[in-house]
């Protein structure tokens, strides 16, 4: 039963860019250089909101689209799969899963009058879409394998069993801030922000196996079948020896007054061999039926659906100083409290203990971590800027169902880099990286949900068409580690891939 991890874990759709539950890429300007953090722009209203009171006074609007596309991939090895009939003999086996977001959409809007700065937010801080994974994956597999393997005793050769797995999940999330610049001069400002995130966390997930079937010498039989045909052999067999053992016994008993007797070694030792033979059986079968009433749990299979949903909050502060052509910042975004209410067709406590986190009407904690983000930028000619960044997700601090979080070695770690440069007056282009690495560990890893370090690459362009109307377009590409988990039942091999494009328009009025 080890091998089924059904669900494992909340988050089948993490990130797109950033840590573990968290996306940073929530404005288009992002995509095009990662290293946000030190600029001043309207898309600071996330990642530099002390930053937007620079801005010149007005209302200013940046409205963003983008689409992704993700795949994920597990080259699982476990020498129960080639039991499978579709796999040919091989031990190991690809599972990949896709997901597409065609839409995800951001909102950044700034009022500023004065030395104030009111501010409002719209994005998906997490998740963003569904990913299907339409041949399931190599711990439902394995399950299925297990059983077969369980049943070889009694003529299993092989199996065959469909499954699949869907997990979609959001996390819209909304904040409110005002900056206030406590430095107002030619050469030097200072400015600071305070303000609350709200998220409302939205998920569902679907899981099956379905279609077990055991290949016999006589061809394919559905489990349910097979199962009950062992149960019936294996009540007639210890029927059949309860009833012969006392009768040997009895045997033996009467030949003990003759031992001197003419031929009486080879009757006992015929006896004595048959006697043996009744026990071995016996304690054999005895111990096969706890194991094969193990199994009933899959005799319809697993079919799974929850609907989970929460809300939480928490503040964020931040600051921004500029002195001369250098500007520097930070932001600290305090963890969310987020505890995921089932709305399950599981509703009483499971054999399969990885599916009790969905049981119907409890709840999943599945926090999102607190954020330090800090970012400097350099304009080295009016037309150049340089930028830096770094992300630190306490991600080990943020609680997660069954305590998760504590099998991580750390939090994430995100370095940033990029450049800004002005073609002409109007046309601005840029490009940035961002390396991210996450605290990850073996006993953290598995195939329902999961990230590798990676490094991301981003380019494009701003086009201002007019003092009050610019156009951002951008691409951004993430480029995944392989990752590697190995115990003496399975072995896993794990990469994604994902890309981003987007576009936004930013007004000023």
């Amino acid at each position: 039963m080890a091998c089924l991890a059904l669900v494992a874990s909340a988050s089948m759709l993490p990130a797109m860019a950033g840590g573990l539950l968290t996306n940073t890429n929530q404005s288009v300007a992002f995509l095009r250089n990662p290293a946000r953090e030190g600029a001043i722009g309207i898309d600071g209203v996330y990642s530099n909101p002390a930053g937007v009171a620079m801005l010149k006074d007005g209302f200013h609007l940046d409205l963003n689209w983008q689409a992704a596309w993700q795949t994920r991939t597990i080259n699982t090895t476990c020498p129960l799969f080639s039991l499978g009939v579709q796999n040919n003999g091989q031990s190991t086996k690809k599972f990949k899963g896709e997901a597409e977001v065609p839409f995800l959409p951001s909102i950044l809007a700034a009022y500023n009058s004065n030395r104030w700065s009111f501010q409002f937010g719209f994005a998906v801080n997490g998740g963003g879409g569904k990913c299907e994974f339409e041949n399931g994956l190599g711990s439902f597999e394995s399950a299925v394998g297990m059983i077969a393997s369980k049943l070889a005793p009694f003529g299993a050769q092989g199996y065959d069993a469909n499954s699949y797995m869907q997990g979609k999940q959001y996390y819209f999330g909304f904040t409110l801030g005002a900056a206030y610049r406590l430095i107002d001069q030619p050469k030097q400002k200072l400015s600071v922000y305070g303000g609350m995130r709200v998220l409302y966390g939205s998920a569902s997930y679907k899981a099956k196996i379905s279609d077990i079937m055991v290949k016999t010498e006589n061809g394919m039989v559905p489990f349910g079948t097979f199962l009950d045909a062992t149960d019936k052999y294996i009540s007639s067999s210890l029927a059949t020896i309860n009833d012969n053992l006392p009768k040997v016994n009895e045997g033996l008993a009467q030949l003990e007054p003759v031992k001197d007797v003419p031929g009486y070694k080879e009757q006992y030792d015929q006896l004595s061999a048959q006697k043996t033979q009744l026990e071995g059986a016996k304690v054999q079968l005895e111990g096969a039926q706890p194991q094969i009433n193990a199994l009933e749990v899959y005799r319809e299979g697993v079919n799974l659906q929850s609907d989970q949903s929460d809300f939480g909050f928490a503040p964020i502060i931040g600051v921004d100083y500029k002195i001369g052509n250098f500007n520097f910042a930070a932001k600290y975004d305090f963890r969310v409290k987020m505890a995921m209410e089932n709305k399950s067709t599981v509703k009483e406590a499971h054999q399969i203990p990885a599916v009790n986190k969905f049981r119907d009407g409890t709840s999943v904690r599945e926090d999102a971590p607190a954020l330090l983000a800090l970012g400097a930028q350099w304009s080295v000619i009016p037309s150049l800027r340089v930028n830096a960044g770094y992300h630190h997700f306490y991600d080990k601090q943020s609680k997660k169902y069954q305590n998760e979080q504590e099998l991580l070695e750390g939090g994430t770690n995100e370095y940033l880099g990029g450049v800004e440069y002005d073609i002409i007056d109007k046309l601005t282009i840029s490009g940035g990286f961002q390396i991210t690495r996450y605290g990850l560990s073996d006993e953290f890893m598995n195939d329902m949900s999961f990230v590798t370090d990676s490094w991301s690459y981003g380019f494009g362009l701003k086009y201002q068409v007019s003092d009050r109307v610019a156009i951002n377009a951008a691409y951004f590409k993430t480029c995944y580690d392989h990752y590697k988990t190995e115990t003496p039942e399975i072995s896993n091999d794990f990469t994604r891939t994902n890309r981003v494009a987007g576009i936004g328009v930013e007004l000023s009025f």
